[in-house]
């Protein structure tokens, strides 16, 4: 058996409205939005009573999704929001985009900042890390050449 392909990447968020309205300014289409609640779902987290809003918003290309996740309960138990780039587990979600400047520029105005600073790798990636609602961890990628021949 082979692996098909990854579905998506979770992230739990306070303000559903604010984190979605973010990822379509990034680029995201919202597929879908719902409750999941039930045994079943307990089931699958191990959460046992469930209640969470969830958005679905998928990659432009539809290879690629984020799962938007407003936990009503269990209560939130840890925030690792703030965590440092070099921290332990998973972290931030990369985007490849066209232009960067331009995408800093609009989700700077959806409350975006720029962790440290736009940096050019070669003459390959112009990239950056920025903060975003709920001061989740985002990395932008433009690329500048074809080839990633010089990357090893």
């Amino acid at each position: 058996m082979t692996l098909k392909r990854m579905d998506n990447i979770g992230i739990v968020v306070e303000d559903l409205g604010a984190m979605v309205d973010f990822f379509r300014e990034l680029g995201l289409e919202l597929e879908g939005q719902g409750m999941i609640e039930g045994e079943w779902a307990g089931r699958v987290t191990g959460l046992g009573d469930q209640r969470v809003e969830v958005a679905m918003m998928r990659m432009p290309d539809g290879h690629g999704r984020i799962e938007l996740s407003r936990f009503l309960t269990p209560p939130i138990l840890a925030d690792h929001r703030n965590a440092p780039v070099n921290a332990l587990g998973y972290l931030r979600v990369m985007f490849a985009v066209d232009d960067i400047d331009g995408t800093l520029e609009r989700l700077q105005k959806r409350g975006a900042r720029l962790v440290g600073e736009v940096v050019q790798y070669l003459d390959v990636y112009r990239l950056c890390y920025i903060r975003g609602p709920e001061d989740v961890l985002i990395g932008l990628a433009e690329e500048l050449a074809a080839s990633h021949k010089e990357i090893a």
